[in-house]
């Protein structure tokens, strides 16, 4: 089981609200291990760029190499499993408009995602009428959104599984957990 990192650090949150930084992440999430070239062909970016963008992941640990696919100067990269967690409480500006700016771009990617579903269910056989959903409210304190929080992190990891454990019938499931505090308005449902 991995275990939390928050990531408050500056730096290391720049890193990652990198809109070039995330599409490899999710490339490398989806697809698996891959190099600079697969990627640059994959995401429309030279090997240069995607080169570059490697390493700065690679130095903050939110990917790392695949020794035993290397072959003379070609590296291949992966992204481990990361439960990445970010200050829950007092951000200042610079930080909160980093996790803001990487909040907008994951849910433009989810968004994304969503809608290649939508337009590709008729390839996905007995998976393409799959859709649990739910959408609730729930009047919470902070502490009880933390620990409401702490426990769908540990029901998501319950179910992660390493790839060469994966049964072949299984498929890659996007989940997504999405809390916000509702603005006092009096037109909120």
């Amino acid at each position: 089981m991995t275990t939390p990192r928050e990531i408050s650090d500056v730096d290391e949150l720049r890193t990652l609200a990198h809109p070039l930084r995330q599409r490899i992440l999710r490339h490398l999430g989806q697809h698996g291990p891959a190099t600079a070239s697969i990627l640059g062909k994959a995401l429309g970016e030279s090997s240069g760029a995607t080169s570059y963008h490697l390493r700065m992941l690679a130095r903050h640990g939110f990917i790392e190499e695949v020794p035993e696919r290397a072959h003379g100067r070609e590296r291949w990269w992966r992204s481990p499993a990361k439960d990445l967690r970010f200050p829950r409480q007092a951000q200042d500006p610079e930080i909160r408009a980093l996790v803001d700016q990487l909040n907008q771009l994951k849910l433009a990617a989810d968004q994304e995602l969503f809608a290649s579903f939508l337009a590709n269910r008729a390839e996905l056989g007995e998976w393409a009428d799959v859709l649990p959903y739910s959408r609730g409210s729930l009047r919470l304190t902070l502490p009880e959104l933390h620990e409401f929080f702490d426990e769908y992190m540990a029901l998501l990891k319950r179910y992660q599984r390493p790839e060469a454990e994966t049964p072949a019938d299984a498929r890659l499931i996007a989940a997504r957990f999405f809390a916000f505090p509702v603005p006092d308005r009096g037109d909120q449902p």
